[in-house]
C-alpha cells in the first residue's frame, strides 16, 4: 500500500468517526430532549388539587370556592416551627408588599400539618404577625390526610429526644391561578424577584 493509500484510508476512518459521533450526541440530545418534554406533559397533566373544606384562624369554614377567582399562595407549615415557617410567611408578606395594588387578587393561605396543636386561638395569635391577606387553615386529621394526598403535600409526625414531637413536611409554597390550576411552586431561599414574577405570572394567567 502505497503512503498516499494509506493516508486516504486513515482521513476515511477519521471522518466516518467524526461522523459517527455527532449521529450518536445528536440522537442522544434527542433523547434527553423527548423524556424531558415527556416529562412535562406528564407534570402538565399531573391532578393536584381539588375539594378541601377547613376553618380559617376566623372560626370561618373556607372552602375550594372561597377565594375562587383569586391567586394562592399555599404553604404547609405549623405555629410551634422554629425557623422555616416564620421565615416563609416573612418572606410571603413582603411578597405582598411588594406586589402592591397588585396583590388584591392574591391570598395566601398556611394549612398547618399540625391539628393536634394548632387550634384555631392558637393559629389567630400566629397569623397576626404577618400580612392580613395571608389566612390560616386547620383541618381536622382525616381531612388534613386527604387534601395532602391531593395536593401531593408531604407531611409527618417526628417524635424529638424530650419526649414531644415536632413536624416534617414540605417546604414549598404551591402556586395556583385564578382558576384554581396549580401554576408551580416557590422554593426555600428563593431570590424575591424570581418569586414575584411567578406570582405575576399566574395572576396573569385566567
Amino acid at each position: 500500500m502505497s503512503i498516499a493509500t494509506f493516508r486516504k484510508a486513515i482521513w476515511t476512518l477519521i471522518a466516518a468517526a467524526s461522523l459517527l459521533l455527532i449521529y450518536l450526541l445528536v440522537a442522544g440530545t434527542a433523547s434527553r430532549d423527548n423524556s424531558l418534554a415527556r416529562s412535562d406533559t406528564q407534570t402538565g397533566q399531573l391532578a393536584l388539587g381539588g375539594p378541601f373544606n377547613m376553618v380559617s384562624h376566623e372560626g370561618k369554614t373556607v372552602t375550594e370556592q372561597s377565594y375562587a377567582g383569586k391567586g394562592w399562595l399555599m404553604f404547609m407549615g405549623f405555629t410551634n416551627c422554629p425557623d422555616i415557617c416564620p421565615t416563609t410567611l416573612a418572606e410571603m408578606s413582603s411578597w405582598f408588599d411588594a406586589l402592591g395594588a397588585e396583590a388584591d387578587d392574591l391570598r395566601g393561605f398556611l394549612v398547618t400539618v399540625d391539628p393536634e396543636r394548632d387550634t384555631v386561638d392558637i393559629l389567630k395569635q400566629y397569623i397576626s404577625s404577618f400580612d392580613d391577606r395571608i389566612i390560616a387553615l386547620r383541618a381536622e386529621p382525616a381531612e388534613l390526610a386527604r387534601f395532602a394526598k391531593a395536593y401531593k403535600i408531604y407531611y409527618a409526625k417526628v417524635p424529638t429526644q424530650d419526649g414531644d414531637y415536632t413536624m416534617d413536611h414540605t417546604a414549598s409554597v404551591l402556586l395556583f391561578d385564578r382558576s384554581g390550576s396549580f401554576s408551580g411552586t416557590i422554593d426555600r431561599e428563593e431570590p424575591a424577584e424570581i418569586a414575584l414574577q411567578k406570582i405575576r405570572r399566574l395572576l396573569a394567567e385566567r
